[in-house]
Parts: C-alpha cells; sequence; structure tokens
C-alpha cells in the first residue's frame, strides 16, 4: 500500500516526472519481494502469497504445515507481515472501527481496534529434517482449520456459527477437546461484532470447560497487525508454551456478557501444554492453529 500510495502522490504531483516509478510498479508485486528473499537466502521451492486479510498470517503458516503433512514440502518458511499507511488507516476510519479511546477486547465498554504493524516468520519442517540440522524446536503446529464465513463482507455472523466451525474442525484433526487447551489466543479485535461473536462461539465450543478456560487478546497491547496478526499471535503461544506463562489483556476491566471464559488481565506463570489462536479476516475467512508443546 506504501508503494502505491508513493507512486500515485508523484503521478499526480509531478506527471511527467518517472524516476523511481517503474521500481515501485515492479515491487508492489508481492511476488517480486518474496522471491528476492528467496534469492538473498539461496532458498529454492514455489512461492504461494496468501492475501486473506487479518487471517493471512494464520492462514499461511497453516498452509505451509499442510504442505508438510502431505510431504509435498520437507521445509516451509511461512509467516506474515503488514504496515501501516495513510490508505488502511482511512480504510478502518471510514468503517467506523478505530477505537477513540484504547483498544479494549472483550470488554463491554469496548469501542474499537487499535491499528498496529509488525511481522513474524516462522520454519516449519518435519521432525527428522529438525533433528538434522540440529535445530532448537520451538514447538509443535499439531492442527490448522480453515473456514469461510459467508453472512458479511465486513461482520462475522452476530453467533459466531462458522468460528465454532472452525475450533471444532481444528480440534477434530488434532484429536483434542476443549479440556486439554489451557489458553486462546483470540482473535479479539476489540470491535463490537467480531468480539461478541467469538465470545459467543468460544463459550459454546467450550461448554462446561468454558468457566476454567483463560483467554487473551494480545492486540490490546500490539495493536492489530492486520496480514501479520495470525503469524505474530503464533509467536506469542510458542513464547506461552516455552516459557510457561499467560499473556495478559491490558485495560481490560467490564467483561461482555457473552464471556463464559476466563479473560486474563494480568501476567501470571501457569502450566501450558496445548493452546489455540484464532485469526479471522475481512471477506469472511476464518483460521484456527493449534500448538503443542515440545518437551
Amino acid at each position: 500500500m506504501m508503494l502505491g500510495e508513493s507512486y500515485f502522490r508523484q503521478a499526480m504531483q509531478q506527471p511527467r516526472r518517472h524516476h523511481q516509478q517503474a521500481t515501485r510498479a515492479i515491487h508492489y508485486q508481492p511476488q517480486v519481494q518474496a522471491r528476492m528473499i528467496l534469492d538473498a537466502l539461496g532458498f529454492s521451492g514455489p512461492i504461494t502469497i496468501i492475501s486473506n486479510a487479518c487471517a493471512s498470517g494464520g492462514n499461511a503458516i497453516g498452509h505451509a504445515w499442510d504442505l508438510i503433512r502431505s510431504a509435498q514440502a520437507e521445509r516451509v518458511v511461512a509467516g506474515g507481515y503488514d504496515a501501516l499507511s495513510q490508505m488502511v488507516f482511512s480504510g478502518f476510519d471510514s468503517l467506523q472501527a478505530i477505537s477513540p479511546t484504547v483498544c479494549r477486547p472483550f470488554d463491554a465498554n469496548r469501542d474499537g481496534l487499535g491499528l498496529g504493524e509488525g511481522a513474524a516468520v516462522l520454519t516449519l519442517e518435519t521432525l527428522d529434517s529438525a533433528r538434522r540440522r540440529g535445530a532448537i524446536i520451538l514447538g509443535e503446529l499439531v492442527s490448522y482449520g480453515a473456514s469461510i464465513d459467508r453472512h458479511h463482507l465486513v461482520q462475522p455472523h452476530p453467533q459466531g456459527d462458522t468460528t465454532l466451525k472452525v475450533m471444532n474442525q481444528a480440534c477434530a484433526t488434532a484429536g483434542v477437546t476443549p479440556d486439554d487447551i489451557d489458553y486462546i489466543n483470540a482473535h479479539g479485535t476489540g470491535t463490537v461484532h467480531n468480539d461478541s461473536s467469538e465470545a459467543f462461539a468460544i463459550s459454546e465450543w467450550a461448554g462446561r470447560r468454558a468457566a476454567t478456560l483463560c483467554v487473551s487478546s494480545t492486540k490490546a497491547s500490539i495493536g492489530h497487525l492486520l496480514g501479520g496478526a495470525g503469524a505474530v499471535e503464533a509467536v506469542v503461544c510458542l513464547m506461552t508454551l516455552r516459557e510457561q506463562w499467560l499473556p495478559p489483556e491490558i485495560r481490560f476491566e467490564t467483561p461482555d456478557p457473552a464471556c463464559e471464559f476466563l479473560v486474563v488481565n494480568q501476567p501470571q506463570d501457569t502450566c501450558v501444554n496445548i493452546v489455540l489462536s484464532n485469526s479471522f479476516g475481512f471477506g469472511g475467512i476464518n483460521a484456527t492453529l493449534i500448538l503443542r508443546r515440545w518437551v
């Protein structure tokens, strides 16, 4: 988006000056950026660009997992990134989705999200591959689920039907139940529609387990990283598994009535073996990752 903005400004302000415009146009294509990274690091193999809005990072990691499980690859580098730009900010502002105060996911008084920017990249590989090269194993990705919500282009189903479906799908693939999940890193944007929908889905999915289930949204601290959100939150989950603590949600005060689970609002040490991470995006794309502690 930033490259596009630069191209547009120069085209409007200096229409007869074409210096660097060709470079901007070429680098605007994401596959060119990825190709340059591959060349710089000496990697080989296909490039897949997943642009599923705020679920992109989660989908990219899940797609890498699918490639390895199906023996199409032994090692895959996957992640997500996004950078703030005026056009992106204006888009969310026009939807009245940006908080005029602070981002408070799952709080009854929430009033919108806070934008951030960042990136995370992970190497996923078979166990044999990791052992051969003496890699430090950070954790195990045990499941990935994806689904499409056709309810609305920018709003989730009010009762979280598709969210519930993708969480159940991921658990079925991993062979786990809500009782096995120690922590959920929620999508939790701080917007009215997303959080109530996700809260309904988590509460329904967890059932009796909800009363003791720990949930938080780290977007309250780092902002919504859009295309980078799912990947960065996967890294947060790996930190949780390795360091045995729960990341708190700052500024949380009054829970939404739909929250039948525990919202972590203070850092706490605990035993964490399996975590679940949700990522949802405009266009109705949903992704759920389940990660397990490596011992």
